[in-house]
């Protein structure tokens, strides 16, 4: 049997505050929606726009660093997989697919300097200077002007 490959990345907005819950064992869930735009041109060539909306789901950590630093409006950038539920509702059945976030990166700030990411199983890393440049979610690293001994590379 072949091998199958989960894995998805979303870059959009919060259509909502993210909702936080404990489950009865203790662990965090939060629950959060993304819009995602599309944009195309009809057989006239007119631009048309559409807008899908994806539920999230972020467990432990994750789940409360995206409740307490993201909020209605601010765009994410989220890696995860897809999962689907089944329940009978009605005598009908129903189905859903949502996104297991594994990864969220926090595409702008308070202050409009650059953004964080924030994975399932990790800290948050160290704030990086932010570029000048007009695109506020370009991150780069201070470069020295010191010249690059080439024995102290590792390889």
């Amino acid at each position: 049997m072949a091998r199958s490959f989960n894995q998805v990345t979303l870059m959009g907005n919060l259509t909502r505050d993210p909702e936080i819950r404990t489950t009865p064992g203790g662990q965090s869930v939060c629950s959060f929606s993304l819009a995602l735009n599309r944009q195309w041109k009809d057989k006239e060539g007119k631009p048309q726009e559409a807008v899908d909306f994806i539920d999230i789901t972020a467990w432990g950590p994750l789940g409360e660093r995206v409740a307490q630093y993201c909020q209605k409006g601010k765009p994410v950038l989220v890696s995860g997989r897809l999962q689907s539920h089944s329940w009978e509702q009605d005598g009908n059945k129903r189905t859903k697919v949502d996104v297991l976030a594994q990864d969220v990166t926090f595409l702008g700030s308070p202050t409009g300097a650059g953004g964080a990411s924030f994975a399932d199983d990790t800290q948050a890393s160290e704030d990086k200077p932010a570029s000048k440049k007009k695109d506020e979610n370009i991150v780069i690293d201070e470069i020295s002007d010191e010249p690059i001994d080439l024995s102290e590379i590792p390889f």
